[in-house]
C-alpha cells in the first residue's frame, strides 16, 4: 500500500489512546470463532469520535472491521448498551435501510473487558460541516434530500414488523422525557438555575400538541452520523444508534432540523448562515419535505419541538457544568459545553415564544 492510499484508509483515526487499548490476541481468537471469514493478524486503530461508546478500525488479511464497546471503568445503570446497538442495526438491516452489517455481539466481559460487537467498515462520506462546503452547490439540495428521505424511511418502518415492538417505552413520550430532564435540572445544585430553564419547566408540560405517535427514532441524527457515498449524494449507512428507542418522530426529526439553528461551534448547525445562499433548502422547505416524506399535512406547533429539544441538550450541558462545578469534568471540552449552555437555554426560549407567539398554526408543504 502506497503512503497515500494508506493515508487515506486510516483517515479520522489515530493510535489507540491511553487507557483505551484493546487486546488484540484476544480480540483476534474471538473473530477466529465468531466472524465468518475472519484472517489475521490485527492492526488496531481508534477513531477520532465515538467518544461515549469507545469506536476502533480493524485491519486484517479478511479486511477492514469496526469494533464497539463500552469504554472503561464504572459506567450509569442502562448508559451505553452495545447490546441495543447491535440489536437495532441487526433489525433494521434486515429492511434494507441503511446501516452497517453486524458479523457479532460479545456480551462476555471477559473477553476485551467490557460488552463489544464488530460490524462491517463502511467507506465513504461523512460531513462536519453541516453546510457541506465540501460538496458542488449544485449538488446540497441532493444531500438534504437524502438526509429527510432516510429520516422519514426510519419513521415509517412498523416496530413489531422488524422485532423492535419492545424497543422502548410507548407513549406519553413528551411527558416523559419533560419530567427526566426537569428532574435533572432540578436536582443539580451546584450548576444553579436559571430563569429561562424555569420558564421553559413550566411551560413545557402544558404546551404539548395533541397526538400521540410512536416509531423507531434515531435520538442523534445529525450529518457527522452519517457515512455518504464516495461521490453520490446516497446514504450508505446511520451511524451511533446509542439513543435510539421508541419515541415520537416529530421529537426525532426536529433534533435533527435544529440544524437549522444551532451554531456551528456547538453541534454541526447552521445557525450563522443564510441556507439559500448556500445552495440549500431553508428551515420552511425542509420541514415541507418531510411532511411529503411522511405523507403529513403539515406539523402544527413546530416550535414547540424546536424549544424541547433544545431544552433537552440544555438540561444536558447543566449537568456538565454541575460536574464542572464539582471538579469531577474539567477537560477543554466540558468547559465548551458550560459556555455553550447559556446559548442553548436562549435558542430553546427562542422558539417557545414563536410557538405561543403562532399558536395552532402550522408549517405545511406547499400544493403544486
Amino acid at each position: 500500500m502506497s503512503d497515500a492510499t494508506d493515508a487515506a484508509a486510516n483517515a479520522g483515526v489515530m493510535p489507540v489512546r491511553e487507557g483505551f487499548g484493546v487486546d488484540a490476541a484476544a480480540l483476534e481468537r474471538w473473530m477466529h470463532e465468531n466472524v465468518a471469514g475472519f484472517e489475521g493478524p490485527l492492526e488496531i486503530f481508534q477513531f477520532k469520535g465515538g467518544q461515549s461508546n469507545p469506536t476502533f478500525k480493524l485491519r486484517a488479511k479478511s479486511g477492514d472491521y469496526v469494533l464497539r464497546r463500552k469504554p472503561p471503568g464504572p459506567l450509569a445503570k442502562g448508559a451505553h448498551a452495545i447490546d441495543r446497538e447491535a440489536r437495532v442495526l441487526s433489525a433494521l438491516g434486515g429492511t434494507g435501510f441503511p446501516v452497517a452489517s453486524v458479523y457479532g455481539l460479545c456480551t462476555d466481559a471477559s473477553v476485551l473487558g467490557s460488552e463489544f460487537f464488530v460490524m462491517e467498515m463502511v467507506e465513504g462520506r461523512i460531513f462536519w460541516d453541516a453546510a457541506l462546503r465540501d460538496v458542488p452547490m449544485a449538488e446540497r439540495r441532493a444531500y438534504f434530500s437524502e438526509m429527510n428521505r432516510v429520516l422519514a424511511l426510519l419513521h415509517g418502518l412498523d416496530p413489531e414488523a422488524v422485532g423492535l415492538g419492545d424497543y422502548g417505552r410507548r407513549g406519553n413520550y413528551f411527558e416523559r422525557q419533560i419530567a427526566r430532564w426537569t428532574k435533572s435540572y432540578l436536582a443539580d445544585a451546584d450548576a444553579g438555575r436559571d430563569p429561562g430553564m424555569d420558564r421553559l419547566i413550566d411551560w413545557l408540560p402544558a404546551a404539548i400538541p395533541d397526538g400521540d405517535e410512536s416509531t423507531i427514532v434515531h435520538g442523534d441524527f445529525r450529518c457527522d452520523n452519517l457515512i455518504f457515498h464516495p461521490t453520490e449524494p446516497r446514504i450508505l449507512a446511520v451511524l451511533d444508534w446509542e439513543l435510539s428507542t421508541l419515541g415520537h418522530p416529530l421529537a426525532d426529526f426536529a433534533y435533527h432540523a435544529l440544524m437549522y439553528r444551532m451554531p456551528p461551534d456547538i453541534v454541526a448547525g447552521l445557525g450563522d448562515v443564510d441556507p439559500a445562499a448556500l445552495g440549500l433548502p431553508t428551515e420552511a422547505e425542509y420541514v415541507a419535505e418531510y411532511c411529503v416524506n411522511t405523507g403529513r399535512s403539515g406539523i402544527a406547533d413546530y416550535d414547540f419541538y424546536i424549544a424541547f429539544n433544545f431544552f433537552r441538550l440544555a438540561a444536558i450541558f447543566h449537568g456538565i457544568k454541575g460536574r464542572v462545578a464539582r471538579g469531577q469534568a474539567a477537560s477543554a471540552h466540558a468547559a465548551e459545553r458550560v459556555a455553550a449552555y447559556p446559548r442553548l437555554v436562549s435558542l430553546a426560549v427562542d422558539a417557545m415564544e414563536t410557538c405561543k407567539a403562532t399558536a395552532g398554526s402550522s408549517l405545511r408543504p406547499e400544493k403544486d
